[in-house]
């Protein structure tokens, strides 16, 4: 599985919101902060606020802010607003695949692969990625304390 640089440098940018939701970023201060190139950020955030996961005003006063709370954010909502498919063979989704003769089986586990990530991106908010004190201190408290660390779920996945 790749992971792209778009959906990485997308979750950095939006983690970066969500510390400081009461005032607007900059794609400058972002972009230093997390040390990623302006330039390709600029395109990333674009898509972010397409697919309404920041919100941007104008003027001296402006920059971005999360479109939603860090709570309401997945990581699977990133990726598909920067990526599309989550997952694709030779550019092509997954649904559609099918193979002939001994190979029939292999589409099926693509798809199990697929359905796998989604759930753990799906299941990862920014908010529990936020450091505690960031947590707290956005008014996601209660979000914190009811959410799993970072790396947590993961290792119960492996054992269902």
């Amino acid at each position: 599985m790749h992971i792209s640089a778009k959906a990485d440098y997308a979750t950095r940018a939006l983690l970066e919101l969500a510390c400081e939701p009461a005032r607007p970023l900059t794609c400058e201060a972002i972009a230093s902060s997390q040390q990623i190139p302006f330039r390709f950020l600029k395109s990333v955030v674009g898509e972010l606020r397409r697919a309404g996961l920041v919100r941007s005003q104008r003027g001296c006063e402006g920059g971005y802010w999360l479109g939603r709370p860090a709570a309401e954010i997945t990581l699977l909502d990133v990726a598909r607003a920067v990526d599309g498919e989550l997952i694709t063979l030779r550019g092509e989704p997954l649904a559609g695949l099918d193979y002939p003769g001994p190979a029939s089986g292999l589409p099926g586990v693509w798809r199990h692969i697929e359905a796998e990530a989604a759930a753990i991106l799906g299941g990862t908010t920014l908010a529990t990625l936020l450091p505690t004190t960031a947590t707290e201190a956005n008014g996601d408290k209660k979000a914190a304390e009811h959410e799993h660390a970072p790396g947590e779920h993961l290792s119960h996945q492996g054992a269902a």
